[in-house]
């Protein structure tokens, strides 16, 4: 059976209203949640950005659901910092939790200070990172100088049960560069030709557990409001891989899209009035090799598209 789970974007919501809505989703039959990891928003109209692991101690504890997060290891966040998160929520909440360790996005690590690296080095960056995290998940001491440095790092807390450590990826040689290491994959939707090529690349480079993607979508029972909020919401978010991890402000990002249109926007975004042909669309990307969908209404309003999709959707899906 597919899962079918429900994202929160805290670029989008405050807090509070994501763990409202994540506890909407439970109760009308979403399967499991995940949330963003991100220090600013893709635009000034998203207008939120809370942090993403004290929120997962609350919606672990608050619902039933299993989550995950993407989250980059390497510049904002110390590996070792990253291995103790996971650690703490695998040993408090067994089994109901993963995370995807990427590469990151400019928008999110300039803050530092510190440069934007190249991808190939970022790539790098990211394999010592898991390295550091896996062993410390293995209750090891670990002493590793390279692109990151730790020094007599230990973790005294350890869960019984290790939290999956996923591959996000948004091309086929992504997936096919971090397949050894990762527990799962997971990408966004895109067209079905595309991610059959990113799923066949992460499984031939030995690539093994669940498939993941994370569906954006915008549906109202109106096609003109649906456009509307698409367009206003997510026009940010049409560049292409690089650029998304390139650009280094949300007032870069909206200087970006400031004359992106419906059309660029319905390449990114499932863009419709109709449950049913949303339904269809969410079942040729499971057919394609997802293990699990989860859905980003992009809206910052959530209550009318998860009761609809609660009532009409997950039902087909399943």
């Amino acid at each position: 059976m597919t899962v079918v789970g429900f994202h929160v974007s805290h670029e989008q919501l405050p807090p509070g209203e994501g763990l409202r809505v994540a506890r909407l989703a439970q109760n009308a039959g979403f399967d499991a949640a995940m949330c963003s990891d991100h220090l600013a928003p893709w635009s000034e109209r998203q207008g939120e950005s809370g942090l993403a692991w004290p929120w997962l101690g609350a919606a672990l504890a608050g619902t039933d659901l299993s989550y995950g997060t993407v989250c980059a290891p390497g510049q904002r966040y110390h590996p070792v910092i990253i291995a103790q998160a996971v650690a703490t929520l695998g040993a408090m909440f067994p089994g109901r939790f993963w995370v995807a360790l990427g590469s990151g996005e400019n928008l999110n690590e300039h803050v530092t200070g510190d440069p934007w690296p190249p991808k190939a080095d970022r790539d790098a960056r990211l394999a010592e990172c898991v390295h550091v995290i896996r062993a410390l998940l293995r209750g090891e001491e670990v002493d590793h100088k390279g692109l990151v440095v730790a020094h007599q790092a230990r973790l005294w807390t350890l869960p019984e049960v290790v939290p999956p450590l996923l591959c996000p990826a948004l091309t086929a040689g992504t997936a096919a560069r971090h397949a050894a290491w990762a527990d799962g994959l997971i990408t966004v939707n895109q067209p079905v030709a595309d991610l059959r090529r990113i799923v066949e690349a992460y499984r031939e480079a030995g690539g093994a557990g669940e498939v993941m993607v994370q569906v954006h979508l915008s549906w109202a029972p109106d096609l003109a409001e649906a456009e509307a909020v698409a367009l206003d919401q997510w026009r940010t978010n049409t560049g292409t891989p690089a650029t998304a991890a390139d650009t280094a402000t949300t007032a870069a990002f909206d200087a970006r899209a400031a004359d992106v249109g419906i059309a660029e926007v319905r390449r990114a975004v499932l863009v419709s009035a109709d449950l049913g042909e949303l339904t269809a669309r969410l079942a040729d990307l499971r057919d394609a090799g997802a293990d699990r969908l989860y859905l980003h209404h992009v809206g910052r309003r959530q209550d009318e598209f998860v009761e609809a999709f609660g009532e009409h959707v997950l039902p087909a899906l399943r």
